[in-house]
């Protein structure tokens, strides 16, 4: 049974910083594409960043650019969101998702979804 698990979400106040992780069990995701998602209350998800396979390729929205990073370990099956320089917009419940092949911003893509983690930013 494939789990994604993220955890690092809580509470923080504007300008600080949060390091959100998923792991994934079940089946080795070496050769697949991860990506963050949020989504806030009476929004639309959105895409927040992805990763290739291989790490070399990353890819950001634009309210989020210079901010946050994501990475990734293989070995240990998990994949990052370091978090810095927190808005109250950041606030949202944080998605990670898996898919094979190329990554994407398009949530349809993703095959596997993570049940998600709050971040809370108060300014």
């Amino acid at each position: 049974q494939v789990q994604l698990v993220e955890s690092g979400g809580g509470s923080v106040q504007a300008g600080g910083s949060l390091r959100l992780s998923c792991a994934a069990s079940g089946r080795p995701f070496k050769r697949y594409a991860w990506a963050w998602f949020r989504q806030a209350p009476g929004k639309e998800r959105e895409f927040v960043a992805s990763i290739d396979w291989s790490g070399s390729t990353t890819s950001y929205a634009d309210p989020v650019k210079g901010r946050f990073t994501i990475s990734r370990d293989n070995a240990k099956n998990t994949v990052y969101l370091q978090m810095n320089s927190l808005k109250s917009d950041d606030t949202a419940v944080y998605y990670c998702a898996a898919a094979g092949g190329l990554p994407s911003d398009l949530g349809e893509r993703y095959g596997y979804w993570g049940q998600g983690t709050q971040v809370t930013v108060s300014s």
